[in-house]
């Protein structure tokens, strides 16, 4: 694949295409969880950046003050001592993503929605400047998928991130979204939804989406 690109501080930007173009693997390499193939790559050290994957997190009893808490680590010191400041940054995460009133709950019993919730709430304890998701709206519904957008936007325009994630729906992606990466036919087209629209691109990759439903 063709790939050309960079992210900003300050935008969000959503990574489009279909099953299997390479997605969550084009998520995990920058994330340097895997190594790239070829070409070159600026690294990036990281306690610069957050990551949610759609893998499943297993966190054998663990309440979910504690599990965003871990967002907060690389920053602890060797001993792993939570400070004041560090207690108010997860308290912030938790009511970002509207979670604190089951921060006590068992992770365990989260149902999947709730989870991811969690889990982008322990990346925004990290408070990088930069935050890659893999599908963070995958199981959660229109409204709080809506609502999530939304706080990523605010993070990314108010407090300069960059965030790209990965999504399959189009049509938030095309309302709220600063830049559009489209993965199709072995290639990366960049640009912004306006910019993508007026190409003909989206209209191309929804026709061809439209054959594997």
């Amino acid at each position: 694949m063709s790939l050309n690109a960079a992210l900003y501080r300050g935008k969000v930007t959503c990574l489009l295409g279909a099953n299997g173009a390479g997605k969550s693997t084009l998520l995990r390499t920058l994330a340097g969880y895997q190594p790239y193939l070829s070409g070159e790559m600026t690294k990036v050290s990281p306690e610069t950046m957050g990551v949610v994957l759609t893998e499943r997190i297993e966190a054998m009893g663990l309440r979910v003050r504690e599990v965003v808490a871990m967002g907060r680590h690389p920053y602890t010191g060797y001993f792993g001592r939570l400070s004041d400041a560090d207690e108010n940054i997860i308290d912030e995460a938790l009511r970002q993503v509207h979670v604190e009133h089951f921060a006590q709950r068992k992770f365990s019993s989260l149902s999947d929605g709730e989870r991811q919730k969690v889990m982008i709430a322990k990346a925004l304890a990290q408070q990088t400047p930069m935050i890659l998701m893999d599908e963070p709206s995958a199981f959660l519904d229109f409204p709080s998928k809506v609502e999530l957008m939304l706080l990523l936007r605010e993070l990314a325009h108010t407090q300069e991130k960059a965030i790209l994630l990965s999504t399959h729906d189009v049509g938030i992606a095309l309302k709220m979204a600063d830049e559009l990466w489209l993965m199709q036919d072995q290639n990366m087209t960049i640009g912004t939804p306006q910019e993508l629209l007026q190409s003909g691109k989206i209209d191309s990759f929804l026709g061809e989406s439209k054959m594997y439903v």
